[in-house]
């Protein structure tokens, strides 16, 4: 059984009607799982709307907004093996959390699956699939998806033991492309990282979001993840692209300055990947330049 061996885990933050539709449909599910859900701080009642609505929903109300860091604190509630995360505006389809369990019990080396996209209201696939689909990554043989080197938290299901390993998301890099790093920390572990068709998720965008600051972040997100693990001649060759990919305007700037304020802690916690992992960042590099989800905007 699914509820034996996967967790839903959601974060939120004032999208208190949005959530309750995604509630209603993640607990409907033929396969619906436990979930639990951490509330980032609303002030749109979010919390008691859930708590009054659906009861078996263990909430955890944080007077904070912590980030990404939100779903760390999830897992350390899970006592299944598996944990899918899942957003207030994306939903896993019907079969698709016990097709992501079966796959990580059959390969014990599987760290984390990613599913296929579809986004509402047309469900087209999201741009992002064909960088997926089509990842150039070498992967050992058993491997039952193409190999990443990336995730999307949102869209994928993690070995609770594999996420602990490598402590989850970083604190430091809050929000907004944070899955990069933890990518490349289960990457240097030893960790294998797939995608598969027929894990289907259906994302249904907020249209309250603040893309403004969601690119600053993200902007700075990325250069901090290349300087902490890629090898500076990398780390140079790719920010170099991240910057001149980015608008000239004062997001970017501010994003800059964001990102050398913290380079007295990223030397301290600097840690190069293996040779290996790093070959395979190389070979993604074309197809992320072409990649149109890989674009800064807002």
């Amino acid at each position: 059984m699914v509820t034996e061996r996967m967790t839903v885990v959601i974060m939120t933050r004032n999208r208190r009607e949005q959530l309750l539709r995604t509630l209603a449909h993640m607990t409907a599910l033929p396969d619906a799982a436990p979930i639990i859900l951490v509330d980032n701080g609303s002030a749109d009642g979010t919390a008691d709307a859930v708590a009054a609505a659906f009861p078996s929903v263990i909430l955890i109300r944080s007077a904070e907004n912590l980030g990404a860091v939100a779903r760390n604190i999830a897992v350390e509630r899970t006592t299944t093996p598996y944990v899918a995360f899942c957003d207030d505006d994306t939903r896993w389809q019907p079969g698709a959390l016990t097709r992501a369990a079966d796959v990580l019990d059959r390969y014990p080396g599987l760290g984390s699956v990613t599913g296929r996209c579809l986004v509402a209201p047309d469900l087209r696939e999201d741009p992002i699939t064909p960088e997926l689909r089509d990842s150039p990554v070498v992967g050992p043989d058993w491997l039952p998806g193409p190999a990443l080197l990336g995730v999307m938290a949102a869209l994928s299901a993690f070995r609770v033991s594999a996420f602990r390993e490598v402590g989850g998301f970083s604190r430091r890099l809050w929000f907004a492309g944070e899955e990069e790093l933890l990518a490349l920390d289960l990457a240097a572990h030893g960790w294998w990282m797939c995608w598969m068709e027929d894990i289907l998720i259906h994302h249904e965008p907020s249209t309250t979001r603040d893309p403004t600051h969601r690119r600053r972040l993200g902007i700075r997100n990325t250069l901090w993840t290349l300087w902490l693990r890629r090898p500076a001649r990398s780390a140079a060759r790719r920010t170099a692209v991240v910057l001149g990919s980015a608008p000239a305007d004062l997001t970017t700037a501010a994003a800059v300055l964001d990102t050398l304020r913290g380079v007295p802690w990223v030397l301290r916690e600097r840690k190069v990947l293996p040779p290996p992992v790093e070959a395979g960042l190389v070979l993604l590099e074309e197809s992320q330049r072409r990649s149109p989800a890989r674009r800064y905007v807002g």
